[in-house]
């Protein structure tokens, strides 16, 4: 007969099926995700089942057919053993999903191997355990026990948990925050729900935590795929160098190899600089440290300098550099000052590029001294605050920064951006 403990850990049952069968189903259907993503999420999710289908089976067979002797004792074995595999291959599969998010390979990878042994170690105790009482047993008469060395059945598992934590935290800087949003989610509660549970046996907390956090785990990876389109999407556009302004910048070294070999030399290195770092940004899909934002600023600048020569004049005041923000965030500001202010008519245009460290995160501004802009003006105008305007959403989404735009007193324009102070700072070398 069903209790109202029997009945909590039925309901958790069939929510948790839901769920994941819910998520199994999103999973096949979805579109635009990365292939290896989905074939992730389809796996775990129906390993996620089968976690949750052996706890339904083993909830209606003790509250049912316990002390029946009969086939009840068959069932709450064959459902414990379902319930203590499946969730258990989830382990590894986060160790793949980690190395994936890093662009690491699983082939020699250290974390593999621990994550396979650890497991391994696992499976065999879980084996041997259907063959003893050492560790758990259910009677004839259909009634589950604790063995005195069950809790060495939870060691690798909490081991391989771990693990993983460890192994995200050292790969911190690789992730985006949806990922390790995702990651946290999914490694600690169900590390605090088994802890939990092997001093509370009843409610089936392990099953109840592991079914939620796959869920939101769920949500942060189309989050953050949904984050990696747009991402792409927007670099498209920001990476599509103005043909005229290549042209441009190799006239310019092209007539100072004859005036000055020295400054041809330093445009040269500036603008591969500049390209080198373009590209790169292509491929890096996480924060970056703002230093490394900042050279790939100072290349393009001194590459346009070569240019423009008395027309652009650039100051740095940046003490503050130990935070991260997505690339090219700062680049684009920049260049989009330099387009629209450096006019051989108009006075000279003065860059001003600061940073500093508040109570709540890190703060970088931009002046300019150029004529300033609105979107109602003309089409270049729009294009610029098009321009900004996707800053301003990579900002939001990759590290809940924001970009707010004003004028400048005496004219032109500021642009300033805030990082939260949530966001992990860069690691420091102490060597």
């Amino acid at each position: 007969m069903l209790n109202w403990l029997d009945l909590v850990n039925f309901a958790i049952g069939v929510a948790g099926l839901t769920l994941s069968a819910l998520g199994l189903i999103l999973s096949l259907l979805i579109r635009n995700v990365e292939q290896w993503i989905k074939r992730f999420l389809v796996v775990f999710f129906a390993f996620l089942m089968g976690d949750v289908a052996g706890d339904l089976i083993t909830t209606l067979s003790l509250s049912l057919l316990g002390g029946v002797q009969g086939n009840g004792a068959f069932l709450t074995q064959l459902g414990i053993f379902l319930e203590s595999l499946f969730p258990s291959l989830l382990m590894p599969m986060l160790a793949l999903f980690l190395l994936h998010c890093s662009n690491e390979k699983w082939e020699g990878s250290v974390l593999m191997y621990v994550a396979g042994a650890l497991w391994s170690v696992y499976f065999i105790l879980l084996v041997v355990t259907q063959f003893t009482t050492a560790i758990y047993y259910i009677t004839s008469a259909n009634i589950y026990h604790r063995g005195p060395w069950y809790p060495v059945l939870l060691v690798p598992p909490v081991l391989l948990m771990g693990t993983n934590l460890v192994a995200m935290y050292r790969r911190k800087d690789k992730l985006s925050v949806p990922q390790m949003k995702a990651l946290r989610t999914i490694l600690i509660v169900p590390l605090a729900a088994m802890l939990i549970q092997m001093r509370l046996y009843g409610i089936r907390f392990v099953v109840f935590g592991t079914t939620i956090a796959g869920f939101i785990l769920f949500i942060y990876i189309l989050t953050e795929q949904a984050e990696r389109s747009l991402h792409q999407q927007i670099d498209i556009k920001v990476l599509q160098m103005r043909p005229h302004f290549i042209y441009n910048i190799m006239t310019s070294i092209y007539y100072l190899c004859s005036l000055d070999a020295s400054k041809a030399q330093n445009a040269i290195d500036n603008f591969t600089t500049y390209l080198r770092k373009n590209f790169n940004a292509i491929v890096h899909h996480g924060l970056i440290p703002f230093n490394e934002e900042l050279e790939h600023t100072r290349a393009y600048l001194a590459v346009e300098k070569a240019r423009f020569e008395d027309l652009l004049y650039v100051e740095y005041d940046t003490p503050h550099t130990a935070f991260r923000l997505p690339p090219l965030t700062l680049q684009p500001i920049v260049e989009n000052a330099v387009k629209h202010g450096v006019d051989p008519e108009l006075s000279p245009l003065y860059v001003l590029i600061r940073t500093s460290r508040t109570e709540d995160g890190s703060r970088v501004s931009v002046e300019d001294t150029g004529p300033g802009f609105d979107p109602r003006d003309n089409h270049e105008n729009e294009e610029a605050h098009i321009g900004l305007d996707n800053v301003r959403t990579r900002l939001k989404i990759m590290c809940g920064g924001t970009l707010d735009i004003s004028p400048r007193e005496g004219g032109g324009t500021v642009v300033t951006l805030w990082i939260p102070a949530s966001v992990p700072p860069p690691e420091v070398c102490a060597c």
